[in-house]
């Protein structure tokens, strides 16, 4: 029989760590704490397997549960001597999500259950009555919202009314009575909106508070949550049921949320905040100041508020073991949350803590050093796609800094962008191609798709554990919080700090290591890699098994490849080098050639051009591989466009306009992308391969001498369907290598190969591999033809694709692997058919995609390319590609 329900407390459990899939993030690891002996809240968790049942059968449970959950109820009530309901000692619980994957913030969460106008009178005379009341009105407010569905704006108007009424400013100026008042206001409310009385029966309030659960898993920021982490919806979440312990009982309690290492800069620390006389929510919501855990933290903040070292000594000192037992257990930085109720500590959760990739690759280079973990194994630590938010521009140290106000620096890195107020906005914005600063007072889960668009995020209220603080590092998105001195006014869609008003629009600097926010567009520069990047990177080094290359083709580029690693370039695009505009014009004089004579001196201008391009970029790589890809866009591109333009290039080349329309409209495609492009140019017109083949060689004859490395380059056809193409434009690049010996006297030594997408090129590899040298998958195009759909097009309905579960994921984004993976692995077997030793590699943009660098170990590629800046990304993803098998 299925077993729904796990109890922990006490020392003891019945799960623990490893079932994490059964029992959510949360489940799993109180379990493993209460196994460990540590002071855990009793409780009890209903399992994922619930969820799934219960959207399986229409929003509905398993016969059994009811029996089981009542069963678990009456031993938390043992363990902690108080019974559910009871009206002289109740027992009041938290309901909480918990899935197998940490989504903060994503799903609903009910404090104080069990309260009522019985139990609450109990509470009071047990406790303290204003004690009591505030927890009722807390209640109220937060399980009319989770599961009446009574938006909490509407407490929230009462409340601040109340308190401008009675002449009070903060809530802790309200008095007992007061939130009695108040409580009979909160209900008359509900009554009001409902048409019905707030449930007082306990068991009513539990199972709503589940039901409420259950249902936020698939609520719209969870859902987009899942989507932005690739988290499958069949996971479904679990619920914690868990005995309440009170961080609200005056000046001996408190609650906190700790990092046991710092989760910005990976320092090897204690980092985090807790609130005297608080519920958990006031720390993460922002409504609150936070302080200091540490005196040492307090100091460098300087602070006036006392640190929990000193206000709570006891406390805090077992705060700090507890820390070290759990990073020592799980071998991993711990993100704890924790309430302190009359001087006891008790630990409400533990899990990996969320963290900015500076952080992760310190940490896991130092707890290696520790002995904690093996360097295998701190190489799996750090998520590859992370990395790229170390590759992002910091403020230039030399630039002028306007700064209009300062906050906390809740996640790393710079950005600038125009000010939007929302996050509907802030998406819109950047569909059209804008970057931008979200700007809120303080962000909620809701505004998950509005963080993710935009550059960077700024609040004014909220601490470094805020829901923005840690969102943002998550995403990789500087952020800076708590600015208080920001005056945001919504409807006027205005900010106001020290006098100066910035409107929707303005453009505002922010710098998430200092926290400051900066009038307009600061200059940025590249940032330098910290000692652990290139600790790890060594490790990482040791175990893949594929080579990574760069898609460069200015020297800017090459250079910035080698500098992160790359093995060489495997994808030069030498159109990208024609549009530059001291060559364009005689680009454009070659395609209004009218015979071959006229194109050959055309090509004589840019002969030289290409041969120096192509020297800069071997001596750069100083004997590592150079893939060159002969021209592949159709001719049309390079003509111009407009009235203005056309009339201008008839002029400096001295023929009529109506020539060069005439032209353009002879070259013109209705579907380019599948027209008069790559080997096709290259059989109508060989003088323009035979000029790049020249242009190459003779490169690799100056960069041999002038470095003392052999040059090997290799020469890629694009878009071979048919083996009789390769082996026409084949012939012109060997004569032309041939021709260039002769006159040079020097011996080359090169490769000729093909790109590899087109799906007929895939299905034709054996034959094809007789000739070719090597094969790159350009999966970008065979994406699109193996779709057949445009990415260019394809943005008005991949998105609704992927939402809908037609698609996992963006096909241009990270490999198809049952479509376009099988025309790979195809390519592969039959290449390998009739040339063994074929070299294999990948150059299309999921070349830096950790899922697709992951695919291409498994089908056996010798080597991925992709863009310099996603070169780190993937030598990472190689490695625990190469680990993981």
């Amino acid at each position: 029989m299925t077993k729904w329900v796990y109890t922990f407390g006490d020392g003891k459990a019945e799960g623990k760590a490893d079932m994490k899939n059964l029992l959510g993030g949360k489940g799993a690891n109180l379990a493993e704490m209460s196994n460990l002996g540590l002071p855990v809240p009793p409780g009890f968790t209903i399992t994922t397997e619930v969820c799934t049942y219960y959207y399986a059968h229409g929003q509905t449970y398993p016969a059994e549960l009811k029996g089981e959950v009542e069963a678990a109820l009456a031993q938390v009530g043992q363990l902690t001597g108080k019974a559910f309901g009871d009206a002289a000692n109740p027992l009041l619980v938290s309901v909480r999500s918990g899935a197998r994957a940490s989504m903060p913030g994503m799903m609903d969460t009910v404090l104080n259950l069990g309260l009522n106008d019985a139990t609450v009178d109990a509470v009071a005379r047990l406790a303290d009555r204003r004690f009591a009341y505030d927890s009722y009105r807390r209640f109220i407010t937060m399980y009319s919202d989770v599961v009446l569905g009574v938006d909490h704006h509407h407490f929230e108007e009462i409340l601040e009314h109340y308190k401008l009424q009675h002449g009070h400013t903060l809530d802790t100026d309200l008095s007992a009575d007061d939130w009695a008042a108040l409580v009979e206001k909160y209900k008359a409310k509900v009554q009001a909106e409902l048409g019905k009385p707030f449930p007082q029966d306990p068991h009513e309030q539990l199972w709503g508070a589940i039901g409420a659960v259950f249902s936020s898993w698939m609520n719209a920021r969870a859902i987009t949550y899942r989507r932005l982490h690739t988290i499958p919806e069949s996971w479904g979440t679990a619920v914690n049921v868990q005995s309440m312990v009170f961080g609200n009982m005056g000046e001996t309690s408190a609650t906190g949320v700790a990092f046991t290492r710092n989760p910005s800069t990976g320092e090897n620390a204690l980092y985090g905040e807790f609130l005297v006389n608080a519920q958990g929510e006031d720390v993460v919501a922002g409504i609150r100041t936070p302080q200091d855990l540490t005196e040492k933290a307090r100091v460098a903040a300087g602070s006036d508020k006392p640190s929990m070292e000193n206000a709570l000594p006891d406390a805090f000192k077992e705060f700090e073991r507890i820390s070290h037992v759990l990073e020592n257990h799980y071998r991993d930085m711990q993100d704890l949350e924790f309430t302190v109720e009359k001087g006891k500590l008790w630990m409400l959760q533990t899990r990996s803590g969320k963290r900015t990739a500076k952080a992760a690759l310190r940490i896991a280079v130092e707890l290696a050093a520790e002995g904690l973990i093996t360097e295998e194994e701190a190489v799996g630590r750090v998520d590859p796609a992370a990395l790229d938010q170390l590759l992002h521009p910091a403020i230039d140290p030399k630039a002028e800094r306007k700064v209009i106000a300062t906050g906390l620096p809740a996640s790393p890195g710079a950005a600038a962008g125009a000010i939007v107020f929302s996050a509907d906005e802030a998406e819109a914005w950047k569909e059209q191609g804008r970057k931008v600063i979200l700007v809120r007072v303080e962000t909620s889960p809701e505004d998950i798709h509005g963080m993710h668009a935009a550059q960077g995020i700024l609040t004014a209220r909220g601490g470094m554990t805020s829901h923005a603080a840690v969102v943002a590092r998550g995403m990789g998105k500087p952020c800076v919080s708590g600015a208080g001195a920001l005056r945001i006014d919504n409807a006027a869609q205005t900010l106001t700090v020290n006098g100066q008003t910035f409107k929707k629009g303005d453009l505002i600097t922010i710098d998430g290591g200092t926290g400051q926010v900066l009038a307009g567009e600061v200059a940025m520069l590249q940032p330098e890699l910290s000692g652990e990047f290139a600790t790890l990177m060594g490790w990482a080094d040791k175990v893949r098994k594929l080579k990574v290359r760069a898609n460069a083709e200015t020297p800017a580029d090459a250079r910035m490849a080698r500098s992160f690693g790359a093995e060489g370039i495997g994808l030069s695009r030498t159109e990208h080098m024609f549009f530059d505009a001291g060559r364009i014009l005689a680009v454009r004089e070659m395609i209004l050639a009218d015979d071959e004579a006229g194109r050959r001196s055309a090509l004589a201008k840019l002969l030289p051009m290409q041969r120096d391009d192509f020297v800069e970029l071997f001596e750069i790589m100083k004997g590592l591989p150079v893939t060159i890809r002969l021209l592949d866009p159709p001719l049309h591109e390079f003509l111009p466009h407009t009235a203005e333009e056309t009339a201008e290039v008839a002029k400096s080349l001295g023929v009529d306009i109506e020539r060069v329309e005439r032209r353009y409209k002879e070259l013109h495609e209705v579907n380019p992308m599948l027209g008069f492009r790559g080997c096709r140019i290259a059989i109508a017109f060989p003088e323009i391969a035979e000029m790049q083949a020249r242009a190459i060689f003779e490169a690799a004859v100056i960069a041999a001498k002038s470095t003392g490395e052999m040059v090997v380059p290799e020469v890629m056809v694009p878009l071979i369907a048919t083996k009789a193409e390769f082996d026409i434009v084949d012939k012109v690049i060997r004569d032309t290598a041939k021709a260039v010996e002769k006159e040079t006297g020097a011996t080359l030594t090169f490769q000729v190969g093909t790109m590899i997408e087109l799906p007929r090129a895939a299905l034709r590899a054996e034959e094809i591999a007789k000739g070719a040298e090597f094969f790159s998958f350009g999966t970008n195009d065979l994406t699109q033809t193996c779709f057949g759909v445009s990415r260019d097009d394809a943005g008005t309905f991949l998105g609704p694709y992927v939402q809908k579960g037609i698609l996992e994921v963006d096909p241009f984004v990270s490999i198809d692997v049952d479509g376009v993976g099988e025309l790979v692995k195809i390519g592969v077997e039959r290449g390998r058919k009739s040339r063994p030793d074929i070299k294999l590699g990948i150059c299309g943009e999921h070349g830096g995609d950790p899922a697709s660098v992951a695919f291409c170990h498994e089908v056996g590629l010798d080597y991925v390319s992709c863009s310099p800046f996603r070169v780190p990304i993937a030598r990472l993803a190689a490695a625990q590609a190469a680990l993981k098998k």
